[in-house]
């Protein structure tokens, strides 16, 4: 009897499918199928799978790699797709057409098994072989032809099957998926002994050998359902090309003995397709049931607090931090972007920056404090807790973006400056990830001074030309300017670029910068005594800044090269590129810019490092911190480092303890090391409330830069209910959006859930923040920050500091922002009301972009405090200047 042909059942699917695709696109889903192949030339099948794919609404692309692609090459590329939540589906072009050799079974098996739509992974054939046919993508030749197969209304249960071949991609599959959908199995091969006696048994016939006509139409069974996915070509002299496309089946004597057959081509090739974009959909529809979009997957471990607690260093012992891979992926890292160092924790390539440009800003809280005793008040272990609070018990995409730790702070009786208790960055051994090596630094330093030296000594040992042939080397005989030096002679109007037709006085200009001795910078005395650096270590403060305001080696290489490391005798800066050490500066500091990844107690994320952060906050809430208190610490944070990132906070936290307001009440002062006295253990509400006037104080000054401020009060043993709910009243009476108790010290993340409430409601008000100032205006700048963050009167310029301010506007610094370095140990340089701010000196710090101003003639320490949130950069942080 004539068979019926089965060809017409892939436009069904596809059309099907097409339908399902327009439903989930209404939620604005996109998919993407990625095709990846390294042919020389297209073949003809990926345009039927890339139209297909385009017919029924699916995003298709491909990524073409050269036929000089490495094993390697193909991997990473794989590697990339395999975590780009954005692709469904991703299959390999058979054969990779490489010079190289290339192992096709470790690239299907790269494939992620989720997205391996193909169905070609182990994992998806093993899957297959034992019967887990939900959780699996099968392969797209035999899912089209059991989709075939029930188009002709056959039952395939009970059924005498054979299939004729044994590849992964056909033959074996087949046998697995007809073997559970309950048919009795047989598989041939082409060294099967009695085939045609096989074959003559089958109900249900499936081919895929690899060979022309093999199977004669004489041994098909009366009435069989067969399947030919064979493609072979035969010689043909009627045809232009001088061959035909033929199957594994003689398709002419089948067809007169099946009840239906697939003809070749037009049979199973379509509906290979059909099911290629229908695993494509299916693996969609499985992403989206687990992946709510812009929503972390972050597995948090909610610690149970023990009683006693024990100390910190055992909490962190305790804690099992997960794989640091594990958390990058959680967070939408790619492993391209990582760098582990260790199990624990891992530095992220700036790359991923580019990556996360386009992602819309979070919310941006930073942590700050009240005026605080030397024992610290726990702002590091408040923001750590908020960030617990709101990633671990609201769900909300948290990150901790924190200082790297100093071995002082590390050491010191502050405690171990990585949060505390319950609320502590892990593990505790391990936080502190030098950037770099500080005695290398300081080698570099020492070979800096010597350069400058031989630029001003006129009794250098050197002559001016022995001088110029050592800046300009010779070079596979020649000698050519580098691009610094290229930028000095533009300076000194010199426009020649041959080194040979330099005459005498150009050379002197080139070689000798005329530096004032008296205003060169560094960390030690020059040689020779021809000169005495002034205000040792400033230079390298100035680096940590810029280090804490770039966002990429090139903007950190600009800031370099601006640093202002003396003064000509004519009055212009002499800066680090016309010293032509801005280059190799930046080498041996380019590493310092990735941020460390790492992770608290409950698995929230952490960054930290000493330098930049940056625009890689892509999350809800992104919580960070600003040194000492809201006079100095968040002032610099706002008027710095927020006008040179461009990004504005939403939430202002300010940390305050009982004994803190106590001792601006009037209590003795502590000291670090020895136990409280007593009267910090009394309840003396009279004390404590004249401590508030200072909370009220510093809540006025974040409010300046109209911001919500939540007063976040850190609870400790010693301190009474009616003491707390004291300093609670004062402080909404102040003001405050909101004020809360917080025990995340003891509690972890739970300790600090009223504060992360609070901190959700204030950051949906509609954003008011100002600058403190306009840096374009000149005038009254000082007096600003003098009279509305520390109550002065008015400021007082010394002689020095007006010379200094006379100078720098000359040389164009004068539209700098600000950094006043003064104590931080109580809002006033002086205790008097009504008192005179002096500035007694100002030093521009030109790469890092501000100008400093000192309050007393003492050295001072820059204090770098990094943080991070969105894009480029982060912070800046605090000069404070220590009362001698």
């Amino acid at each position: 009897m004539p068979s019926l042909p089965l060809c017409s059942g892939g436009e069904q699917v596809k059309e099907r499918l097409k339908k399902e695709v327009a439903e989930m696109k209404n939620q604005s889903i996109t998919f993407l199928l990625f095709v990846l192949f390294s042919h020389t030339r297209i073949p003809c099948v990926l345009f039927m799978k890339l139209k297909a794919a385009a017919e029924i609404g699916i995003n298709a692309n491909h990524i073409r790699l050269p036929e000089t692609a490495t094993e390697d090459e193909v991997l990473r590329s794989i590697v990339a797709v395999n975590e780009n939540p954005a692709v469904h589906g991703l299959i390999v072009q058979l054969p990779l057409d490489s010079i190289n050799t290339i192992n096709a079974e470790k690239v299907t098996n790269a494939v992620a098994p989720e997205k391996d739509v193909d169905g070609l992974n182990s994992i998806n054939a093993g899957k297959l072989s034992r019967g887990d046919l939900g959780d699996c993508f099968i392969p797209c030749t035999p899912n089209g032809c059991m989709e075939l197969i029930s188009q002709t209304g056959v039952s395939v249960m009970g059924k005498n099957a054979v299939v004729i071949g044994r590849s992964k991609i056909v033959g074996a599959p087949m046998h697995d998926l007809l073997l559970w959908n309950h048919a009795t199995v047989t598989t041939c091969h082409s060294k099967t002994l009695d085939l045609a006696e096989q074959v003559g048994r089958a109900d249900i016939l499936v081919v895929g050998a690899g060979r022309a006509e093999m199977v004669k139409g004489e041994w098909v069974k009366e009435g069989a359902v067969v399947i030919d996915c064979g493609i072979n070509h035969v010689p043909d002299s009627s045809k232009a090309s001088g061959k035909r496309v033929v199957g594994d089946v003689h398709y002419p004597s089948a067809k007169k003995r099946a009840g239906y057959i697939t003809p070749v081509p037009g049979g199973v090739g379509p509906m290979t397709v059909a099911m290629l974009m229908k695993n494509t959909v299916e693996s969609a529809k499985r992403f989206l049931q687990a992946y709510t979009p812009g929503k972390w997957n972050i597995d948090y471990t909610k610690k149970k607090p023990q009683e006693p607690q024990p100390s910190d260093a055992d909490i962190s012992c305790s804690c099992q931090s997960k794989p640091i891979g594990q958390l990058a992926r959680e967070v939408g890292l790619f492993s391209e972007e990582v760098e582990p160092y260790g199990t624990s924790r891992a530095k992220i390539r700036l790359d991923a920056l580019k990556r996360m440009e386009k992602q819309p800003d979070g919310k941006y809280v930073v942590v700050t404090g009240i005026t605080s005793t030397p024992l610290g008040e726990g702002k590091r272990t408040t923001a750590l807790g908020l960030a617990q609070a709101l990633g671990a018990h609201l769900n909300i995409n948290a990150f901790a973006c924190m200082q790297e730790p100093t071995p002082g702070s590390c050491f010191g009786a502050r405690g171990i400056a990585v949060g505390g208790g319950y609320s502590q960055i892990i593990p505790l051994e391990e936080v502190c990830l030098r950037p770099f090596c500080k005695r290398d630094f300081k080698i570099y330093l020492i070979k800096w001074n010597v350069n400058i030296f031989q630029h001003i000594d006129p009794r250098s040992a050197f002559s001016l030309q022995v001088l110029f042939d050592l800046l300009v080397p010779l070079r596979r005989g020649q000698r050519s300017f580098s691009p610094a030096q290229l930028s000095r002679m533009k300076k000194l109007g010199i426009e020649k670029f041959d080194p040979l037709t330099f005459t005498g006085t150009e050379i002197r200009r080139f070689v000798r910068l005329d530096i004032d001795p008296d205003t060169a910078t560094g960390d030690l005395f020059f040689l020779m005594g021809v000169c005495a650096v002034q205000d040792p270590g400033s230079l390298e403060n100035e680096i940590m800044a810029i280090l804490s305001l770039s966002s990429s080696v090139e903007e950190m290489q600009q800031r370099l090269a601006k640093i202002v490391v003396a003064t000509s005798k004519s009055g212009d800066p002499i800066t680090t590129e016309d010293l032509d050490v801005s280059g190799p500066l930046a080498m041996l500091l380019k590493g310092t810019l990735k941020p460390v990844l790492m992770q608290t107690v409950e698995g929230t994320p952490v960054r930290h490092n000493i330098q930049t952060l940056s625009n890689l906050l892509f999350p809800v809430f992104a919580v960070t911190e600003s040194g000492h208190g809201a006079d100095i610490g968040l002032e610099k944070f706002f008027n710095i480092k927020c006008r040179c990132s461009d990004l504005r906070p939403d939430v202002v936290v300010m940390v305050a303890t009982v004994r803190t307001l106590k001792m601006h009440g009037g209590a003795p002062p502590v000291q670090a090391g020895l136990p409280l006295p007593k009267e910090y253990s009394q309840e003396n509400l009279k004390q404590l409330e004249r401590g508030c006037c200072h909370l009220k104080r510093q809540v006025e000054n974040a409010q300046a830069f109209g911001l919500p401020v939540i007063v976040a009060v850190n609870k400790f043993s010693s301190d009474t209910h009616t003491e707390l709910e004291l300093v609670c009243g004062q402080a909404r009476q102040a003001g405050a959006f909101e004020a809360v108790q917080c025990t995340n010290w003891s509690d972890g993340g739970a300790g600090a859930l009223a504060l992360a409430e609070a901190v959700q409601r204030a950051a949906k008000l509609p954003g008011q923040f100002r600058f403190l100032y306009d840096p374009q205006v000149r005038s009254g700048i000082l007096r600003t920050v003098a009279q509305k963050m520390y109550g002065a009167k008015d400021i007082e310029l010394s002689p020095k500091a007006k010379e200094k301010l006379a100078l720098y506007t000359k040389q164009d610094f004068g539209n700098l922002p600000v950094c006043i370095a003064k104590t931080h140990l109580s809002l006033r340089n002086d205790p008097m009301s009504n008192f005179m701010l002096p500035i007694t000196d100002i030093k521009a710090n030109a790469g890092a972009g501000f100008l400093c101003c000192l309050t007393e003639s003492v050295s001072f320490i820059l204090h770098i405090y990094i943080y991070n949130i969105r894009t480029r950069y982060i912070n800046t942080h605090i000069l404070n200047l220590r009362s001698a």
